[in-house]
């Protein structure tokens, strides 16, 4: 049977083999802690410490800001330091709780643990909005709201998105293979929620050793599946992985939920379950340390706030001081100038090269080869889009279906040209977001 994939898409070097095979390794911070009150799309988390405060491992630090927003945990035991302006892994200042750690990881005692039978489907998500989880994947979305479409009946399949088609990344391939059990725990929690979903894990067919764990854990429960989909970037893009294993579309203006649809990734459903069945908060979570420049690539559990130039020291510092530092993969991630940032809750990875490639590249003009339109998972026509941003043509661009460009870059990979066409048409996309706005 042929595997399911997308339309579109590239084969880049996935250069996983440096960490696919390293187990997880937990890392316990040394300094100081930093807690960004934005690390999820929302509302900011309200500090509920003040400076001079003593808290303890698992205790809130801050408050929901609103609906859609998350609470922030201590992830140690220690003083409030600060709470001001940081930098974080996108290279912006936010306000920020820093916690210097005493280490002596003293932690709250947390209210008994209600057995999931007993819990109603309320109950859960409290627990889920409680306990502070986002969408780890990257976007950050708070999975409480995730959880609560308008018409939760209308929902047909729950997603757990296990392709990780970012190169070089394996945080979730680890926890699929070392925790299997919590992830399959979490997308039966979700599932008790909607009484109409199927549960679905796509699995890219380079990880034959997931599929094969996933297929025994779930070999009796009638309500989910797993599926094998074509190793292709970007797989784990959400309008792929709903394409790929549902066969529906959606575009820029719909949520997955419209299409019947709720998508999370490994980690996100790994913390579901921490959260409903252990009644723990979000503190931590897996990440790679990988790229040509790291001595020693691995994955590590760390704690949120954790510095991540103390991660690198985990995976044995740079054998080459390296020319490029990514948070996040190398297709979708943010180039970084600096270490001296916090691990966050959508921090996937750091990668350290020792050439900056992207940078030597001399663009040319575009020789009208067509590879662009070819590898656009959205079907767009990525030459001229970026013709229309170099313009500032704002009009031609939205016309031309600019805003259905998910800056996957794969058009960027492809271009013999080597010019930066995803960059180009991710800044005129938010121009015209932030236009269309205003109007509102």
């Amino acid at each position: 049977m042929a595997l399911l994939t997308f339309k579109g898409g590239i084969h880049p070097d996935d250069g996983k083999s440096l960490a696919k095979d390293k187990a997880i390794v937990e890392v316990k911070p040394k300094g100081d802690l930093v807690y960004p009150v934005s690390q999820h799309i929302g509302a900011p988390a309200n500090p509920v410490v003040a400076v001079g405060d003593h808290v303890l491992k698992g205790q809130m630090i801050a408050e929901a800001g609103g609906f859609v927003s998350a609470p922030i945990y201590a992830s140690v035991s220690g003083t409030v330091k600060a709470i001001a302006p940081h930098l974080n892994p996108t290279g912006g200042r936010v306000n920020s709780i820093v916690i210097e750690n005493d280490g002596e990881y003293k932690e709250v005692e947390y209210p008994e643990v209600t057995p999931l039978e007993d819990m109603s489907k309320e109950d859960i998500l409290n627990a889920i909005g409680t306990a502070g989880v986002v969408g780890m994947g990257g976007a950050g979305f708070p999975t409480r709201v995730k959880l609560s479409p308008k018409e939760p009946e209308k929902i047909d399949y729950i997603i757990a998105n296990c392709a990780e088609c970012e190169p070089y990344i394996t945080a979730d391939y680890r926890t699929m293979i070392e925790t299997p059990e919590k992830l399959v725990g979490g997308m039966k929690i979700i599932l008790r929620l909607f009484d109409n979903a199927k549960g679905i894990f796509g699995v890219e067919d380079n990880k034959p050793d997931c599929i094969e764990k996933l297929k025994e854990l779930t070999k009796d429960e009638p309500r989910i599946e797993v599926m094998a989909l074509k190793t292709k970037y970007p797989q784990g893009g959400e309008r792929q992985l709903i394409y790929a294993t549902t066969g529906r579309a959606i575009n820029s203006a719909m949520l997955p939920a419209d299409a019947g649809c709720v998508v999370d990734n490994v980690a996100t459903m790994v913390s579901v379950y921490q959260a409903v069945v252990e009644g723990k908060p979000s503190m931590e979570r897996v990440v790679t340390v990988s790229g040509d420049a790291v001595a020693e690539p691995g994955n590590f559990r760390v704690p949120f706030g954790i510095n991540q130039q103390e991660l690198v020291e985990a995976a044995g510092g740079f054998k080459t001081e390296p020319e490029k530092l990514i948070s996040g993969g190398p297709m979708m991630g943010f180039s970084m100038f600096s270490l001296d940032v916090p691990v966050t809750k959508t921090s996937s990875s750091i990668l350290g090269f020792t050439k900056d490639e992207v940078a030597k590249m001399e663009p040319s003009a575009c020789i009208n080869c067509g590879r662009c339109v070819e590898a656009c998972p959205s079907r767009l026509i990525p030459s001229r889009l970026a013709d229309y941003a170099e313009h500032h043509d704002e009009e031609k661009f939205t016309k031309h279906e600019g805003l259905e460009c998910m800056e996957c870059g794969s058009c960027s990979f492809v271009c013999p040209a080597k010019r930066p066409l995803k960059q180009a048409i991710g800044s005129m996309r938010k121009i015209a977001l932030a236009n269309r706005r205003k109007k509102k």
